[in-house]
């Protein structure tokens, strides 16, 4: 009997995954990743004339729970409209009885590759803002990503930040998926699969909360802002010194009760924006001589020019014919 290698075994494997489109308008263009519920595909749709991507549940995790949560990641990303989350475009059911969903065909890198080329700390964290901005837009709408990494943010060609890979997000509430919910499976908690309840660790280890590694379903906007954090000091790293301010923000971010971090996404952002604009930041309380220094540094020109008038008239008057 002959076994077969490895590399035909992937082979076979990729082939099984591979969507059979038939019956829908879309035709196989190639294969662009694997994520944690499913390969990610491009495809070409011919009405429209552009080519989008298609994720569909692989064939060897054809059960109930994984399919659900497939669904739940397409209808939660439809409602969250933001210029820095990946817009879903279609979703359905494939011949073979796997769903999938449709979305843009992201061009870019992911951030962890992106910030390679980023060496100014100034351009790091207005990325990092973008993050901020897109997650604090969920939450808004009561939905936590819980997978927050540098791995699930795009970056494109033109500077836009994409946040994705909702496949882990929870409901908080129904904010926003009311009376708009459309005919189907409800998103409230209690329908959710098993895989999103407590008492289950999900997330990537490094980057979720204390709370969240511990399987406390008891989630809330603060275990998103953990992994934010944790996300900053990866976007720090090989970056010009940091200042002690930032540092000081990275750890209220990543505290380790959630009672000490930031109590929301915009309150952390706000910290992080005045950090680049020159202003004090809560994280950081500063000394009497330090608010000094940092007036001084912000007034710079003024003072510099004052000090140049006032010795133009000193010599003047020193050198004054008698």
């Amino acid at each position: 009997m002959r076994w077969l290698k490895d590399s035909a075994l992937e082979r076979l494997r990729e082939a099984a995954d591979a969507p059979d489109l038939e019956g829908t308008r879309y035709r196989l263009v190639g294969k662009l990743g694997q994520g944690g519920m499913g390969g990610v595909f491009r495809v070409e749709d011919p009405m429209l004339g552009r080519d989008v991507a298609l994720k569909v549940m692989n064939t060897a995790d054809g059960r109930e729970e994984v399919a659900a949560r497939l669904l739940q990641e397409a209808r939660v990303i439809a409602r969250l409209e933001h210029p820095g989350i990946i817009p879903v475009h279609d979703a359905g059911i494939l011949a073979d009885g796997r769903p999938y969903y449709t979305m843009k065909l992201v061009q870019g890198k992911r951030l962890d590759e992106h910030i390679q080329d980023v060496t100014g700390l100034s351009d790091r964290l207005r990325i990092f803002l973008r993050i901020c901005d897109a997650v604090a837009f969920a939450h808004a709408h009561g939905v936590l990503h819980r997978d927050l990494k540098p791995e699930n943010v795009m970056v494109g060609p033109f500077g836009e930040v994409l946040v994705m890979d909702w496949g882990l997000s929870k409901l908080l509430n129904k904010a926003g998926f009311g009376a708009s919910q459309p005919p189907g499976p409800s998103l409230a908690d209690k329908t959710l699969p098993p895989g999103t309840g407590s008492g289950n660790v999900l997330g990537t280890p490094g980057y979720m909360s204390p709370e969240q590694a511990s399987g406390d379903g008891m989630l809330d906007p603060r275990a998103d802002i953990y992994s934010l954090g944790a996300m900053l000091e990866c976007l720090l790293g090989g970056a010009e010194p940091v200042p002690r301010p930032l540092s000081a923000i990275r750890k209220k971010a990543m505290a380790q009760e959630r009672e000490g971090r930031y109590s929301s996404v915009p309150e952390l952002a706000a910290d992080v924006a005045h950090l680049v604009d020159g202003l004090p930041v809560t994280a950081y309380p500063e000394s009497p001589f330090m608010r000094a220094w940092r007036w001084i540094a912000r007034n710079r020109t003024w003072i510099l020019l004052l000090l140049a008038y006032m010795i133009t008239r000193a010599v003047l008057i020193f050198f004054r014919p008698r």
